[in-house]
């Protein structure tokens, strides 16, 4: 598969390779990430394929907004709407509880929850979403590699596997703050772009 690296051009040839089931690499809030269409299993075991990732491994499921989240995840509806509607969108991955075992190859070893994301998308990123809904996203590395900020840290192999590449400079270059909603209390499991203190502190449990 070519490279088509892209700015604000390019969005059309960026949701064909979605719908096609091809691998494309988007820039978020944070870093660059790897994104495939969620919508079968398929397009998420190429990406995984690429990347070199376990299939043991979960990936989160990145939403245009909180009501497509909610499209994707409808029994979060009652019982955790409101509070994604607090954080989100944000720099957050939020493991969310997954009754119906929704996208269950996103979801790792543990099919009853799923990591879940809204972010402030640059432009041209949040196009492609904002058209096809949801996206796999995982960081656009091979496993533990680190988070590419800008397109020359993502691996030559990546690039040269995906069917496009939305290019728009530098980014943060500091992955996602992870919290996990699916017990009694919210739980930190990765310090990232948003202190901690703060997500928890806009959930009401400093």
């Amino acid at each position: 598969m070519g490279r088509l690296s892209i700015g604000t051009v390019g969005i059309d040839q960026t949701l064909d390779a979605l719908r096609a089931g091809r691998p494309v690499i988007l820039p978020t809030d944070t870093v660059y990430g790897l994104c495939a269409s969620p919508y079968g299993e398929r397009p998420v075991r190429l990406a995984y394929a690429l990347k070199g990732r376990e299939p043991a491994q979960p990936s989160a499921l990145l939403a245009s907004d909180v009501d497509m989240l909610l499209e994707c995840l409808p029994e979060l509806r009652s019982r955790l709407g409101p509070m994604l509607r607090e954080l989100l969108p944000g720099p957050y991955t939020l493991v969310v509880p997954n009754p119906a075992r929704r996208f269950r190859w996103l979801a790792g070893t543990n099919p009853d929850a799923i990591g879940v994301r809204v972010p402030e998308l640059p432009a041209p990123a949040d196009a492609v979403v904002a058209r096809i809904g949801a996206v796999m996203a995982t960081s656009a590395n091979l496993p533990g590699g680190p988070d590419p900020a800008n397109v020359d840290e993502i691996p030559r192999e990546l690039l040269e596997g995906c069917a496009a590449v939305v290019d728009v400079g530098e980014l943060p270059g500091t992955p996602s703050t992870v919290i996990d909603l699916t017990g009694d209390e919210p739980r930190v499991l990765r310090e990232g772009a948003a202190p901690s203190e703060d997500v928890l502190a806009r959930l009401g449990q400093d």
